[in-house]
């Protein structure tokens, strides 16, 4: 597949805006672990490989394990997840399957159980980021 455009290239400035968006993230109480969580499973839904390439490269690199990103796709069927993760990863299928009712009140509930509402924020702002990132590489057909 060819790559279309290069957004960073002929848009430098809103580029620049979502970088920020980014270092916020880095930035955030959000764990790395959290965080990388949210970005290889938003880009397993959204197809996007070249963002599933760069985070499960990311999170090897944190420490994270074959097994858990190998079934990652698969998180409802495992115990290799803890509850808190599961809570993150039903947040991030919620919010990036938006057309399909968002984030439920049972979900939004469960994560009031584990995190405090600034956590909570953090997580939906991650959503919507790697989201934001999953369409911009995919619609730019940005290859591996």
């Amino acid at each position: 597949m060819e790559n279309r455009i290069d957004i960073q290239e002929l848009e430098p400035n809103a580029y620049k805006h979502m970088l920020a968006l980014e270092n916020y993230l880095q930035n955030s109480q959000l764990t790395k672990t959290h965080l990388e969580l949210i970005k290889i499973r938003a880009s397993q839904i959204n197809g996007c490989a070249f963002c599933i390439n760069m985070h499960t490269s990311s999170a090897l690199k944190q420490g994270e394990t074959n097994q858990r990103i190998f079934l990652l796709n698969a998180w409802k069927e495992t115990e290799l997840f803890t509850q808190e993760e599961k809570v993150i990863l039903s947040m991030t299928e919620e919010i990036t399957l938006i057309h399909k009712n968002g984030l439920s009140d049972e979900t939004y509930k469960q994560a009031e159980t584990f995190f405090d509402k600034n956590y909570i924020a953090q997580i939906i702002m991650a959503v919507v980021t790697i989201n934001a990132w999953n369409r911009i590489a995919i619609s730019g057909r940005k290859s591996i």
